[in-house]
């Protein structure tokens, strides 16, 4: 079963082909037409910013904090409940190192604060810290999707993997295109839709 969507679309292979093709469409214009400079680095409301512009046009639920619980391989994300709370206490985590930026982004991958496309919003907004922090950003084509992939899955109990993954990939390219695209391409993170793919509890 796809999610609702506005495009009224009910094959959840041709929606996550659909997704692909608009997301990645919106974050070209996103990196061009300096529409992030309006909002601080390592917010939620610059979060949400970024999940409306992507999906806007896809769902109704565009840069809306959840209002189901979810959960991905064996994983609960942040219960409804504590989710509001959890992405305050999130936003107030420091972000001047390279550690408390990757542990900021842990945290707010666990509160996973939208119903779909939590990864491509998040990433987009990793790097935006990165690089108002440290003049720096991740090479998303040098980071193995799968170690990506595990060490996301066990950051919570353990984030040194994903720190180091992701430390080996920083470089001071922000201004390339191609390297910021690279954390938007779908198909590069999802091995397999059904594998990955959040589902309500």
């Amino acid at each position: 079963m796809a999610l609702e969507n506005k495009l009224n679309i009910t094959d959840s292979t041709e929606l996550a082909r659909m997704e692909e093709k608009i997301s990645k469409k919106k974050a070209v214009e996103l990196f061009e037409n300096g529409y992030l400079d309006h909002y601080e680095a390592g917010t939620f409301r610059m979060l949400a910013a970024i999940h409306k512009y992507l999906f806007d046009e896809i769902y109704d639920f565009a840069g809306k904090v959840r209002t189901v619980n979810i959960a991905k391989s064996n994983f609960r994300f942040a219960p409804v409940m504590y989710l509001q709370a959890a992405i305050e206490n999130v936003e107030k985590m420091p972000q001047s190192t390279f550690d408390e930026i990757v542990e900021k982004y842990v945290e707010m991958n666990i509160a996973h604060p939208f119903r779909e496309g939590n990864g491509r919003s998040m990433r987009i907004w990793l790097d935006s810290i990165l690089k108002k922090e440290l003049s720096m950003v991740i090479d998303w084509s040098t980071v193995n999707k799968e170690d990506y992939l595990l060490a996301m899955e066990r950051s919570p109990i353990k984030d040194i993997e994903i720190k180091y993954i992701l430390k080996q990939a920083l470089t001071d390219k922000v201004n390339d295109r191609e390297v910021y695209m690279k954390g938007i391409d779908y198909s590069y993170y999802y091995e397999g839709y059904a594998i990955y793919k959040a589902k309500d509890l």
